[in-house]
């Protein structure tokens, strides 16, 4: 399997990682100065999870999806410190009218493929990866998350039920709109 996937991966915060190969999200978010640091050309990629997502940024990027009628799995059921997949990056833009770009620069992708998590440390831009051996662990507010008083052995009566803010989160600081 790890012979079919690109040898070069770029590191997204889930549950970003997560929208570019499952939730139609063609546009990743970066600096110019981070494309140009990080060697991001036009070429197919495979997509690393990062390891670190807080609840604030989780909570925003729920809300976030969901204005696109995204629904984004529970915290604990995104795979962190992995290849999850791959992509074509196709463009480099500074202006588009995708709803997933929020600037200044985006990566245009195409193409996604998902793959089985595939443990691996992660690196600042484009980075050659190799396989290790476990997965991020999972914290306890990610196993949390949603649970009826914190209770795994609650049933969750609204599972389908969409995300509930009574107002937006508050968007994390260093965040862009997606």
């Amino acid at each position: 399997m790890t012979n079919q996937l690109p040898e070069l991966a770029l590191s997204v915060r889930q549950p970003w990682a997560w929208a570019i190969i499952f939730a139609g999200k063609v546009i990743e978010n970066r600096s110019e100065g981070s494309i140009r640091a990080g060697k991001m050309d036009l070429r197919r990629i495979a997509i690393h999870a990062a390891t670190g997502m807080r609840k604030a940024e989780y909570d925003w990027a729920v809300w976030r999806m969901d204005q696109d009628g995204v629904r984004v799995p529970r915290p604990a059921d995104l795979s962190r410190g992995a290849i999850i997949g791959a992509v074509d990056v196709v463009d480099i833009v500074t202006e588009s009218d995708s709803p997933w770009f929020g600037g200044p620069c985006g990566l245009v992708l195409k193409n996604p493929s998902a793959c089985e998590p595939i443990p691996c440390k992660g690196a600042l831009g484009y980075f050659r990866w190799a396989p290790a051996s476990d997965l991020a662990s999972t914290p306890k507010w990610m196993r949390d998350y949603s649970v009826v008083n914190a209770d795994p052995l609650t049933p969750d009566l609204f599972a389908d039920a969409g995300p509930a803010f009574e107002t937006p989160p508050p968007k994390p600081f260093g965040t862009r709109k997606s």
